[in-house]
């Protein structure tokens, strides 16, 4: 058994999904590598569990009972910026979408391999330590200062609020002003991931982060270049 946390400690994982069968081999998978799963069958029920646990990732089907995934995920983003993994039928690419544009870190489409679940869920553990791109403490751009020490975003003297995802999305794009960054680079390095992951995470978390970014006469953009990746650069 693979112990993933420091000095012994197990990380929490919040399993939702209103199927026993579901909850169960996941959590078994989940136990086989150290960490500690807290299951869910509910909407109501994940939330009353995230403010009892505190998980380190939460891991969210979309079809819930009452209360559904999406909007689990709005109310939770509200509160938390805890690792949201998503769980999606096949054919529900609108849904996955909507989910990743809530706050949603990334999904897996139902039916999955529980050995990439589980990897997903180390992967976003690992990253939480794993600096990407420069080492500097802060960088800074006509209009934009980014600072890794406190995680604080000032757009025009203006503190941006983004998620841990986009920060470390802006991160890395920032610490490689100028240089094309392809959507299989950005997977490896910013979500951890392998090449084989859907590149629309990237592309939706792109979209969010230009959003939040958005302000009058900006000297920086995160610009696409077609059929590569994203590049930012300042004008």
């Amino acid at each position: 058994m693979t112990d993933s946390s420091p000095k012994g400690r197990k990380f929490k994982v919040l399993v939702v999904d209103d199927d026993p069968s579901v909850r169960e081999l996941v959590s078994l998978y989940l136990e086989k590598e150290g960490l500690m799963p807290v299951e869910a069958s509910t909407g109501e029920e994940a939330l009353h569990l995230i403010s009892q646990h505190s998980p380190e990732v939460v891991i969210l089907d979309i079809m819930l009972p009452e209360t559904d995934g999406l909007e689990i995920c709005r109310n939770l983003r509200r509160i938390s910026d805890v690792p949201i993994i998503m769980l999606t039928a096949k054919g529900e690419e609108a849904d996955r979408v909507v989910g990743l544009e809530l706050g949603a870190d990334d999904y897996v489409v139902k039916p999955f391999s529980p050995r990439e679940l589980v990897a997903r869920v180390k992967a976003v553990l690992r990253r939480g330590k794993e600096p990407v791109g420069r080492q500097d403490e802060v960088i800074r751009f006509p209009g934009l200062e980014v600072n890794r020490s406190n995680h604080r975003v000032l757009v025009n003297d203006e503190e941006v609020s983004l998620t841990p995802m986009e920060f470390r999305l802006l991160w890395y794009l920032g610490s490689h002003e100028g240089r094309v960054c392809s959507r299989k680079e950005l997977l490896e390095r910013v979500w951890g991931y392998d090449s084989d992951s859907d590149v629309r995470t990237v592309d939706v978390h792109v979209k969010r982060l230009r959003r939040k970014l958005a302000a009058p006469k900006a000297a920086f953009s995160i610009a696409t270049v077609w059929g590569l990746g994203y590049r930012f650069e300042c004008k």
